[in-house]
């Protein structure tokens, strides 16, 4: 009879991605492709649930619209950037805001990337696996 640990099959552990988004549409959408990429997801509609949110489910990277009701997105970054367990969740900004301007004020405020809407999937995918494989947003819990 076998005693290690090592006989059963350890579960996959899969990154969590926060789409912060105030459209429904683009909120379902993002998730969907999110899952067939094997992430899991989760959800929140404004800026005041998204740091609620993070708090709660510590994800390992969000995704963030800037045009936001009770906050915008320049507020939940300045916020997260308050609570050290969520300062280094990476967050990459997904929005309809014009670039000029907006683009260099979120990197500056903590953002990883700026994409504007709609955005390349192969793209964004990409600097989403950059984002979790350099290694941020994995000290929550999960192996980097």
């Amino acid at each position: 009879m076998r005693t290690d640990s090592y006989s059963e099959t350890q579960p996959t552990v899969r990154a969590k991605i926060m789409v912060v988004d105030d459209d429904p549409d683009l909120r379902q959408a993002l998730s969907l492709r999110l899952r067939a990429n094997n992430f899991e997801t989760v959800n929140a509609c404004d800026g005041y649930s998204a740091i609620a949110l993070a708090q709660k489910e510590k994800p390992n990277l969000i995704i963030l619209d800037l045009g936001l009701p009770a906050g915008d997105g320049f507020s939940v970054l300045k916020n997260l950037q308050q609570y050290p367990a969520l300062s280094t969740i990476p967050v990459i900004v997904l929005t309809a805001r014009d670039p000029e301007g907006n683009e260099k004020r979120t990197l500056q405020a903590g953002a990883v990337a700026f994409f504007q809407k709609p955005a390349d999937n192969d793209e964004l995918m990409g600097v989403i696996r950059a984002s979790l494989q350099a290694g941020w947003g994995w000290g929550h819990g999960l192996p980097s």
